[in-house]
């Protein structure tokens, strides 16, 4: 059992799906869309899908087209969804029925920003999923403003997690809900090197 809630994004293949899992983390991600590094075709989402349990099957795309979205969502069977455009969020919530995930660039916003975007789609988000395209660094300033977000949001961080002792420091100075960490490509089919994820994972196991 891991001592917070854990998200593990950009599963690409079966190794990291099944360590993960096996550690107990919550939600496993998958990318739908085919213009990604790492989109999981129909079928091998199926074949991973039947050897995992356990865990919750999140879908991500950045899709815009809410038709085109829900179409591509018929062949992956999930228990959530990740999208980009909020803009989508209160369509999916009534047709869905599935918890939604929204991943934000935080590259892009201002304090007041973010707070007035997940403002106006909280009622429909079940997480914030908060990245960063240009990998930067958990700062002082960005802990002291998502400490101040996650006492009205259910936030899950995805940056400046690069080692067991940020993670750590992190949950501690922000009390976010989860954090979310990313699966990576193996050396050779079976074959991988799980480094910093393993070690993340390991530091956040408890005895119960």
């Amino acid at each position: 059992m891991l001592s917070t809630f854990v998200k593990i994004s950009n599963v690409t293949n079966l190794s990291d799906a099944r360590y993960c899992a096996g550690m107990g983390v919550d939600m496993l991600g998958f990318s739908m869309d085919e213009s990604s590094t790492f989109y999981i075709s129909p079928k091998k989402y199926e074949e991973m899908r039947a050897w995992i349990a356990g865990v919750q099957l999140v879908i991500e795309t950045r899709e815009t087209d809410p038709n085109r979205l829900v179409q591509q969502l018929s062949l992956y069977p999930c228990e959530a969804v990740q999208v980009e455009d909020p803009n989508l969020l209160p369509f999916l919530s009534t047709e869905l029925n599935k918890p939604l995930l929204l991943r934000v660039d935080v590259d892009h916003y201002e304090a007041g920003e973010l707070e007035a975007l997940m403002g106006r789609y909280a009622s429909d988000v079940t997480y914030f999923l908060l990245e960063t395209e240009k990998n930067e660094p958990l700062t002082e300033h960005w802990k002291l403003m998502i400490g101040a977000l996650v006492r009205d949001y259910p936030i899950l961080l995805g940056f400046g997690l690069d080692d067991a002792d940020k993670v750590t420091e992190a949950l501690s100075q922000t009390k976010v809900a989860g954090i979310a960490l990313r699966g990576s490509a193996e050396l050779r089919p079976g074959y991988k090197d799980f480094g910093a994820l393993m070690d993340i994972l390991e530091a956040l196991e408890t005895d119960d």
